[in-house]
């Protein structure tokens, strides 16, 4: 094994990259490389900088330690998403792109199998694997979440370098099995309380793209957290569920199905029919 020697830790990994049938592995594979090969060219890395591992639905990189960090997180957080918008714009619902990213600093050696070895190396894979920054990821608007480790934050990110404000990142406890992290997340944190597993509650399956539709004032809990049923691969998410046990049905503006009248405003009580005429005289 060699001697430890320090280094820069980029990881990126996709989104729910199992998912997906094997074609749709293979193109988000290639997107996945060009997008981390134009954002470490943006921040002046080259390829006699870097080393690279592939983790089938992620990409690892060594970055040599006298790269500039400031630099490549300016990139990551300017070139990486401008880039996703442009993947994510070209592509089929199935195919989207969202990513999720930890850089960190320390000290890794190579073992006789060419294998990476090192404490702060599995530290840094812990805050991918994070369900923190899974939801994180989640409950974003735009397709990147980028989370950095401690030494990285107090090292760089705190110095509030042009291109990368300090106030933009938030410090959040990762629990591992290896005992908590402290991490610094950049953009809002999670909300306090949600399901920060691999597969958010709400989340329809389907595509990359896909995300939790926002709760509608009023609803219950138990209503925002019923999951849509399953598509076929490849195909648009269904439409809304209506789950109702007991009660009455409001229905606000209007709604016309089949041969059905539109139906405005007010309150809904006794049988409610859509699609057609139910069996038995209706008026």
């Amino acid at each position: 094994m060699t001697h430890p020697v320090s280094r820069t830790i980029l990881l990126l990994d996709v989104e729910r990259f199992s998912d997906r049938d094997d074609v749709e592995q293979a193109y988000l594979r290639r997107m996945l490389y060009d997008v981390a090969d134009r954002a470490l060219e943006t921040a002046g890395i080259d390829e006699t900088l870097r080393t690279r591992a592939d983790r089938g639905d992620s990409v690892m990189e060594l970055i040599d330690a006298n790269a500039p960090v400031t630099a490549l997180l300016r990139a990551l957080l300017t070139e990486v998403p401008a880039q996703l918008r442009a993947v994510n714009r070209m592509a089929s619902r199935s195919a989207q792109m969202r990513l999720r990213g930890v850089v960190a600093g320390g000290y890794v050696a190579v073992d006789g199998l060419d294998g990476w070895v090192g404490s702060d190396l599995n530290h840094a894979c812990r805050l991918l694997d994070a369900s923190l920054l899974r939801a994180a990821l989640r409950e974003r608007p735009d397709d990147f979440a980028l989370c950095v480790s401690d030494s990285v934050y107090q090292g760089v990110v705190r110095h509030d370098h042009p291109g990368v404000p300090a106030a933009d990142f938030h410090q959040v406890t990762v629990g591992t099995k290896n005992g908590p992290l402290t991490a610094w997340l950049h953009g809002p944190v999670p909300s306090a309380g949600e399901d920060h597993g691999e597969r958010g509650a709400g989340e329809a399956p389907g595509g990359s793209g896909d995300r939790p539709a926002p709760a509608t004032p009023g609803t219950t809990e138990d209503t925002r957290n019923h999951p849509a049923p399953a598509a076929h691969r490849g195909a648009p998410a269904p439409g809304p569920v209506l789950d109702v046990s007991g009660g009455s049905v409001s229905f606000g503006g209007g709604y016309v199905a089949g041969d059905q009248h539109g139906v405005s405003g007010g309150q809904v009580t006794g049988d409610v029919v859509m699609g057609g005429r139910a069996d038995g005289d209706r008026s």
